[in-house]
């Protein structure tokens, strides 16, 4: 399989900020550093800049200067076109983003690139119209205004990332990190995406529908009391819960419940019980020596045969991996 060619926007010459770095040294880490004994050739990584750094420019965030030898010409002909983020003010203060960038981003996907968004970065392909009429994602601080500002773009902020075929967005921070490695499995296949993770020594797979770790607002008319319900089934993870279980505990109908908790977290009661599940038998993992079949009964997945079906299906490796990757101290 090829990896092929990975262009990254640098959209920031000067004083890019520390969260601006982090989420652009991910590509860099992850299609930039060769794995010949994963995959020979690796990615082929171009750090594209949209502006010429200019250092009369008072220096914000941490004060440094990215200097690339490629700029924005030099992301036609990438297979895989990132923007990691854009300057603050594009969001906050609704600062225009650079016309030549746009052009080029527009030019990448109509020439078939691949076009991926980490964070911020979804106001630059959402303003290009790449996003038109698709689902994305970014980080849930500014989701309310990706979509006041692109009402064209169906914006979800409950998930880690969204794969659209051939346009994919995240979520902030660590869900970037996901969203690369779930593209380097996609290109090259589960065993190298996880084989690289544990290099990385972080969680093989998180699935882009996991839901961003935020504290929604929930309507006081629709959702008083379902916090201590989930609280009290979280408390109870070992017993076989039911929708009906739930309901029962709010004091409502199981279709009630059911529309509440979607509302609340967006996702359903069965898909919320099982993403608690593995949380508790992640943390069980981590923190114990317990054997595997006894974290399946304490985190209610059952049998040590079926705690490692949803291990590898919902996380990507066993949970003796998970376990070997995250070892006590």
């Amino acid at each position: 399989m090829s990896a092929g060619s990975v262009a990254v926007v640098v959209t920031e010459g000067i004083g890019v900020p520390s969260w601006s770095l982090y989420e652009l040294s991910i590509p860099c880490t992850v299609f930039g550093k060769p794995q010949p004994d994963l995959a020979d050739p690796w990615y082929e990584l171009r750090l594209c800049g949209a502006q010429e750094p200019d250092q009369n420019t008072p220096a914000i965030g941490t004060g440094l200067s990215l200097n690339t030898r490629y700029g924005l010409s030099d992301i036609a002909g990438a297979d895989t076109v990132i923007v990691p983020s854009v300057p603050d003010a594009c969001v906050d203060e609704n600062r225009p983003l650079s016309p030549e960038l746009i052009t080029a981003l527009r030019l990448a996907h109509d020439a078939g690139a691949r076009m991926v968004s980490l964070c911020t970065g979804a106001f630059a392909l959402a303003e290009a119209g790449i996003l038109d009429g698709r689902r994305a994602t970014a980080h849930w601080m500014h989701t309310a205004q990706l979509a006041a500002r692109y009402p064209k773009v169906h914006v979800d902020d409950s998930v880690l990332y969204v794969d659209d075929g051939d346009v994919l967005t995240s979520a902030g921070l660590t869900a970037g990190l996901d969203l690369c490695l779930h593209l380097v499995r996609r290109d090259l296949g589960p065993h190298v995406g996880n084989q690289l993770a544990r290099r990385m020594v972080v969680p093989a797979h998180r699935p882009g529908g996991q839901a961003q770790f935020i504290d929604l607002p929930m309507p006081a008319t629709d959702d008083r009391g379902l916090g201590p319900v989930l609280d009290w089934a979280r408390a109870h993870l070992d017993r076989p819960l039911t929708v009906e279980d739930l309901a029962q505990q709010a004091a409502v109908s199981p279709r009630t419940f059911y529309r509440r908790l979607q509302a609340a977290t967006g996702t359903t009661p069965l898909q919320w019980l099982l993403n608690q599940r593995l949380r508790r038998a992640q943390g069980l993992l981590e923190s114990t020596d317990l054997p595997i079949a006894r974290i399946g009964e304490l985190s209610g997945l059952g049998t040590a045969n079926n705690l490692r079906h949803h291990f590898l299906k919902q996380i990507g490796v066993s949970p003796s991996d998970y376990r070997r990757a995250f070892p006590r101290t």
